[in-house]
C-alpha cells in the first residue's frame, strides 16, 4: 500500500510554515519537515517523510539533521524497530526562543557594538551624523529589550515598549 501523502490540512500547515522560515533565511523545507513532525501523533520516519513530503532522501537527511542541531527536532526509537524516527519539539515558543536568542540577539548585540563604535569614531561637532547614529543606537537597544523579555519571560511590557518607541517624539 502506497503513502497517501499529505492531508489537505498538513498540506497548508507544511506550506505556510515553509514560506515563513524561509523568510526567516532558513530552508523551506525544515519548515515543511518540522510541520509534519509536529502534526504527526506518533513519531515519523525519514522514509514517511519523504513518501509524504514528495522530497529527496538526501535533502529529508540533511533537513533532519539541521533541525536537530536546533534542537527542534529530536530521534527516538521505537520498541521492536529498526528504523529511526524523529519528534518534532512541541513547545513551539521554547523552539523560537532559541531561535531568537541564538540568532536575532546575536545580531543586536552586534550591531549595538557597531554604533557605539562608529559613534566614538565621529566628530563631536558632526551633530547629524551622531543624532542619526545615536537613533540607530537606540532602536537597536530597543530591540534588544524586546528580544531579551521575549526569550526571558516569554512575555513582553507593552507599556515600556510604547515608552521606548515614542521617546522624543510629540504626543498631543
Amino acid at each position: 500500500m502506497s503513502d497517501p501523502g499529505l492531508t489537505p490540512a498538513e498540506r497548508i500547515v507544511s506550506d505556510a510554515l515553509g514560506r515563513l522560515i524561509e523568510f526567516w533565511g532558513f530552508k523551506r523545507n525544515m519548515g515543511r519537515i518540522w510541520a509534519v513532525l509536529y502534526l504527526a501523533p506518533e513519531p515519523v520516519t525519514a522514509r514517511t517523510l519523504v513518501s509524504r513530503l514528495k522530497i529527496s532522501v538526501g535533502s529529508v537527511s540533511m533537513t533532519l539533521n539541521e533541525l536537530q542541531r536546533w534542537g527542534v527536532v529530536r530521534r527516538v526509537f521505537l520498541d521492536g524497530e529498526r528504523q529511526e524516527h524523529f519528534l518534532a519539539e512541541n513547545n513551539v515558543w521554547k523552539m523560537v526562543s532559541r531561535v531568537f536568542r541564538e540568532r536575532e540577539l546575536v545580531e543586536i548585540v552586534e550591531a549595538i557594538a557597531a554604533f557605539e563604535q562608529a559613534l566614538r569614531e565621529t566628530d563631536p561637532a558632526d551633530t547629524i551624523r551622531r543624532e542619526r547614529i545615536n537613533s540607530l543606537l537606540e532602536i537597536s537597544r530597543l530591540g534588544r529589550a524586546v528580544v531579551e523579555a521575549l526569550v526571558g519571560a516569554g512575555q513582553v511590557d507593552v507599556a515600556e515598549l510604547a515608552k521606548r518607541l515614542f521617546l522624543g517624539t510629540d504626543r498631543k
